[in-house]
């Protein structure tokens, strides 16, 4: 019994009534890919809060510490989400890396660049994300899908957000 447990396999247990175990292992994997994005995109968030400097240091200060601070929350909800249908979470660095679309902020870039480089990450994100809803209520997931629905909307109020700071 015990080593049943530590294999950390889909269970036979339906955990979403309906739902086949290819259908919960396609959306876990969707929702493990948007998981790392938004890792990535904390870590940048967190990056830029930390060294920005100039004339707009506390807006954008202020505004990325509120965006990591959101983002590092859904990442939980995402992954217990994963959980939920029966499959591991990502938990390791490499995982995040090979599963993302969104890259490091370049190094030595200005202000602006950065600031753009993180409105287009969001852009990319949210794409991943609708392609992910639509998987998900394909599936008959309408669970992930609302979650993500929701995610989608903090991802483009974000972006707006850090648009209309550097415009």
């Amino acid at each position: 019994m015990t080593q049943d447990v530590l294999k950390n396999e889909i269970s036979d247990l339906k955990p979403e009534r309906g739902m086949t175990i290819e259908s919960r292992r396609e959306t876990a994997e969707l929702l493990a890919n948007v998981q790392a994005d938004a890792f990535r995109l904390a870590i940048n968030l967190q990056g830029l809060h930390w060294n920005v400097e100039g004339p707009m240091f506390y807006s954008l200060h202020k505004l990325t510490e509120e965006q990591y601070t959101h983002i590092a929350a859904s990442i939980d909800e995402i992954a217990e989400r994963v959980r939920a249908l029966g499959l591991p979470a990502p938990e390791s660095l490499a995982d995040y890396e090979q599963r993302s679309v969104v890259d490091d902020l370049p190094k030595g870039a200005d202000l602006k660049q950065r600031v753009e480089r993180l409105v287009g990450d969001y852009e990319i994100a949210t794409n991943r994300l609708a392609n992910a809803v639509n998987i998900a209520e394909e599936n008959g997931d309408v669970k992930t899908a609302d979650l993500l629905t929701d995610q989608i909307g903090a991802y483009q109020e974000n972006a707006w957000m850090l648009r209309a700071t550097i415009a």
